[in-house]
Formats: structure tokens, C-alpha cells, sequence
């Protein structure tokens, strides 16, 4: 069955919610392990029923925001879903207060238990119209840039298909593109700081309510960080800053050396080669193509998940108007489906959504048969570093995609992830700064931003840009504004998936295997137990990034990159 067939059904909330109600009342009176665990399968039915068809309704809406169909729908799960919520956290009392939880286990992996501790600390029904209310204002965000019109030249463009002229080869055209889409931001700069204000707003009244000294606790316990804490995260940004900033900065300036330039200019960032970036040879078709030979090549596991994916059509790659912006992998439990939703552009990074978003995809391919739903997918921390090696794996058949460029791809893909490193950390610092800081006005927060940017990356020059030089950056990244605290987990994924590139580059054999292994585990263990269940370090423990950046660094370094 194609996804176009798939069949969505609106779930009666009172009928579900009668139901749920009931099973939850005759689990909490079991005692016996067994019987606990076929009970708690009934539930996990409805749930999943519930889950399948919101994520249908969700993929459909953000494939095409102005479908007054599933516009509407998106609206009704952004006020239904904070409902449900009331249930999984009964759900979570029951399960930690089951009196013999060793029996359970045979069933239930115990990092359940964790994850349920964290929902029950993180969620009360007397937040469900806070929560509606962040629902409604993240979908106010996702519309805001989606809806988005760039007059350039006499065509009209959004926010990604004006990406491949910022990366164009003619610097004017460069340049004019990029401050035509920062226009954008300007024009509706009032509307980004509003929706942001009322969002910190929101979630530390909520937090509040809860009995959290600030949001920024709460949100450790709703992103279900069972094994590491804030200090932990701020000692991390340390080594950043002291190990991966001098390496990223050496980077900067071999960039600007290449380009002839004395210093570089926002709008050149991207642009890493005076000859040109590097982009994918043929059409989109070719690309599939392309895809489809090398996950054939790579193993049968990822043999079989690239059929599944093309025959089932399972993505939505091209950009359109009035099409969300961004990308993400989700799964369809019912169906045993992942999907995959991106804008494709022409430009390198199409060729890293072919292979980042369907490392997941390939991982809940991997992990879609573990019994417990909820453990088919990690935590998020765990489950960019499937996504993020998955990039690396690609490696041996990247000509492929970009036959004379290869080259240039690895050496801007690999420094790129280093780069990488500095601007995640700086998102994550500034929302802890924001959410210890709540009464911050926006002002505040642009200013706050700023002072940041120049720690983490002060080769920035925002010349012909005062929103960027007041501190505005930040609109762009949508997971500040819908996935608060997220982003520093995509760096310690990389800090995860480059270990994996250290080790193809120096020939384990076993590097794949454990690969498998992590996709195959889906979340069935911590962050921690995940990372050294791969045979890697954690990017927590002191002397993981050293050794990293002293890895990558020599490679990089021994690249001639004027000659690229």
C-alpha cells in the first residue's frame, strides 16, 4: 500500500477516551505480571490507533499547509492531543507503581520506567490548556515561514527555494539573495518575537504550575533525559568552546582564503568554494536512482528498507509553495511505516536528506517490531546519531550523487559537521538563557543571542544586516520555537557519528555491525547504554571531543583545499 492510500479516520475522543478510562481503572487493580502486560497491550492498541492517525493527519497538513481539510485536522490534534496526554500520564503512575516491577521486565525494557518518571514530573491535566495553547502558537510559527513570498529578480520564491541562488557561484547574486530572504525576517520581525514571547510565556507558566523553579527544568524531564542533567550539558558546551572552536575558526579562515575574500560575510558562509559548492549530478529522478543503488550496495538490511520506501512511496521530497519548510522522519505504527518529508533544492543538502532523514527511517525499519511502541524509537538525543552516521555511511558511494564534485562534498561535509558543533551549542546556551531568564524582553533576547554568537562563532560579519548584528538570527531555527532544548541533541549525535567516521576511516569492520546493532536496539536503552552498547565514547565524558577534533583535524588539514 502506497502512503496516498493510507486511510485516515478522525478517532472519536469520547469513545477513545471512555475506553481508555476503563482499561486504565482494571490495570491499576493487577497485580500479576502477565495479566499486567496483555491488559497493557490493549491500551497500546488504542494508542497506537491514535498515534498513526495524527501523524497521517500531521504529514498531510505540513505537505500542503493551505488543504483546508487537514488544515483544519492539524488544528483539531493540536487541541486534542494535550487531552490524551491526561491518559499516558495515568498510564505512567500505574506502570511505576505496579508493586513488583522486576516481573514486568521480561516485557517492558526498563528504560520505560525512566520515561515514564519523566512524563508523570513533566505533565498534569491542569496544563492542557497551556499546552493547546503552545500547540497553536508553534502552528502560527510553521505557517508564518511557510507561507513565505521572496520577491527576487521577477520570480517569487520560499524560504528553500531561494537557497541554491545563496549558494550561487556569482557572489552579487549571492548576496542579493540572501538579503532578499533576510527581508523577510525583517518584515515580519514583530511577528517572530510575539509568537516567541508568548511561547516563553506559556511554557513557564507551565512549569510554574508544576512546581518547577523555570522551564528549562520541566523541559529536561518532557525531552526524557534520564541520564545526564543541565550541569552535564554546560560542562559539555565547555569543551566545545575550548576543543571544537579553534578547529571550526581554522576552518573559517582556510574558507575565506579560497574565496580571495579579507574576511567573510554572512552570505558567503555557505558558499565554501570559489569554483563553486558542490552540487548532485542529474535530475530527481537520478537521484532516487542513485539512492536506491547504493543502499543496495551498502547491505541487504538497507536493500530491502529502499524498496519499502520508494514502492510505498513513502516521502515527500520536492519543495512547493505553501509547503512546510524544514525536514523529519516519523513512523506510522499502524502501517510499520516510516515517512520521510523534505524540500529538496538543488543544492548539497538534498543529498544529506537522502541519507540523514533516512537513517531514521532505516532505524524504525530496524526497530518497528519491538513489542513496546514506545521503545521503537529513542529518545531524540540517540536518535540523530542513526540520521547522522547514516551520512557518513554513505561515503564509499557519494559519487554517485555527485560524481566530479566528490571531493569537494566530503571535505565540506565532514568540516561542516565540525562547524556544526559551535552553532548547535550556541542555540541550546541561548535557551537556557532565555528560560532562566523568562522576564527577558525581546530585545533582550536578540541582544542575549548576540553576545553568544560572538563566543561561539566570532568569525560572524553582519555587514548590511543590522536584524543578524541585533541578534536575530535565531528566527530560522524552528526547533527553538516548536522543540524547545532539542538542538543540543544533534550535537552529541555528531559528536556520536563522528566516532563512527573515525572508525570507517581507519577500517573497523566492526563499525558497521555496531551500527546495526544501535539501529536494531531502537529505544529499548538510555542515551549512555545506547552510545557504549556501539562501542563509543560519550560525548559527556571528559576527553571525547579532544579526541575527536585531533582525529578530524588531521584529515581535514591534509586536504589541498585550494585545489578543490
Amino acid at each position: 500500500m502506497k502512503f496516498s492510500e493510507y486511510k485516515y479516520e478522525r478517532p472519536d475522543y469520547e469513545a477513545c477516551s471512555k475506553q481508555l478510562d476503563e482499561l486504565l481503572k482494571q490495570l491499576g487493580e493487577i497485580r500479576d505480571g502477565e495479566e499486567f502486560w496483555q491488559k497493557y497491550q490493549e491500551i497500546q492498541k488504542i494508542n497506537d490507533c491514535i498515534n498513526t492517525m495524527s501523524n497521517i493527519a500531521m504529514i498531510r497538513h505540513s505537505i500542503d499547509t493551505r488543504d483546508p481539510f487537514y488544515d483544519a485536522e492539524n488544528d483539531y490534534w493540536n487541541e486534542t492531543l494535550p487531552l490524551y496526554s491526561v491518559y499516558d500520564n495515568r498510564l505512567a503512575t500505574i506502570l511505576l507503581d505496579f508493586p513488583e516491577r522486576e516481573k514486568l521486565y521480561v516485557h517492558i525494557p526498563k528504560v520505560l520506567f525512566a520515561l515514564a518518571e519523566c512524563r508523570r514530573r513533566s505533565f498534569d491535566e491542569k496544563i492542557v490548556g497551556l499546552m493547546q495553547k503552545e500547540n497553536r502558537l508553534a502552528s502560527e510559527y510553521g505557517k508564518l515561514k511557510a507561507n513565505a513570498a521572496i520577491e527576487f529578480e521577477g520570480k517569487t520564491y520560499n524560504l528553500n527555494s531561494i537557497g541554491p541562488l545563496m549558494e550561487s557561484s556569482d557572489g552579487d547574486v549571492r548576496r542579493r539573495a540572501s538579503l532578499a530572504q533576510l527581508r523577510f525576517f525583517e518584515e515580519h520581525e514583530g511577528d517572530f518575537d510575539r509568537i516567541y514571547d508568548e511561547l516563553v510565556k506559556v511554557r513557564t507558566q507551565m512549569a510554574h504550575q508544576l512546581g518547577y523553579e523555570n522551564y528549562t527544568k520541566m523541559a529536561y524531564q518532557r525531552m526524557c533525559r534520564v541520564d545526564y542533567d543541565q550541569a552535564m550539558v554546560a560542562n559539555y558546551r565547555r569543551q566545545i568552546i575550548e576543543e571544537i572552536v579553534p578547529v571550526a575558526e581554522k576552518l573559517y579562515q582556510r574558507q575565506t582564503a579560497r574565496l580571495g575574500k579579507p574576511y567573510l560575510p554572512f552570505y558567503d558562509e555557505k558558499m565554501e568554494f570559489a569554483s563553486g559548492n558542490p552540487t548532485p549530478k542529474g535530475t530527481y529522478e537520478e537521484l532516487i536512482q542513485a539512492a536506491k543503488e547504493m543502499y543496495h550496495a551498502m547491505s541487504p538490511e538497507t536493500a530491502e528498507f529502499i524498496d519499502m520506501m520508494i514502492e510505498g512511496e513513502n516521502w515527500d521530497l520536492k519543495s512547493r509553495d505553501g509547503k512546510e519548510t524544514g525536514g523529519y522522519c516519523t513512523g506510522i505504527v499502524n502501517y510499520r511505516t516510516p515517512f520521510i518529508f523534505a524540500n529538496l533544492n538543488g543544492t548539497s543538502g538534498d543529498v544529506d536528506v537522502l541519507t540523514h532523514e533516512a537513517g531514521h527511517a532505516f532505524q524504525y525499519y530496524c526497530s518497528r517490531d519491538i513489542p513496546v511502541t514506545e521503545c521503537q524509537w529513542p529518545t531524540m538525543e540517540s536518535a540523530e546519531i542513526h540520521s547522522m552516521t547514516m551520512e557518513f555511511n554513505a561515503w564509499k558511494w557519494i559519487d554517485k550523487f555527485f560524481k566530479e564534485d566528490t571531493a569537494k562534498y566530503k571535505y565540506l561535509h565532514l568540516g561542516g559537521a565540525v562547524k556544526f558543533l559551535p552553532y548547535g551549542a550556541l542555540v541550546d546556551h541561548f535557551q537556557h538563557e532565555v528560560y532562566d531568564h523568562p522576564e527577558m524582553t525581546p530585545e533582550q533576547r536578540k541582544q542575549c543571542y548576540r553576545q553568544l554568537e560572538k563566543q561561539y562563532l566570532p568569525h560572524k560579519h553582519y555587514e548590511e544586516a543590522p536584524l543578524l548584528e541585533r541578534g536575530g538570527y535565531w528566527y530560522r531555527q524552528g526547533h527553538i520555537f516548536s522543540s524547545p532544548f532539542y538542538y543540543i541533541d544533534y550535537t552529541l549525535a555528531q559528536v556520536c557519528a563522528l566516532q563512527f567516521w573515525v572508525r570507517q576511516y581507519n577500517k573497523d569492520e566492526n563499525a558497521w555491525a555496531d551500527y546495526l546493532k544501535l539501529c536494531r536496539l531502537g529505544g529499548t536503552e538510555s542515551f549512555t547504554e545506547l552510545v557504549r552498547d556501539a562501542n563509543l565514547k560519550v560525548p559527556f565524558d571528559d576527553g571525547c571531543l579532544k579526541s575527536v577534533a585531533e582525529n578530524i583535524e588531521e584529515y581535514l588539514m591534509s586536504v589541498d583545499d585550494r585545489r578543490l
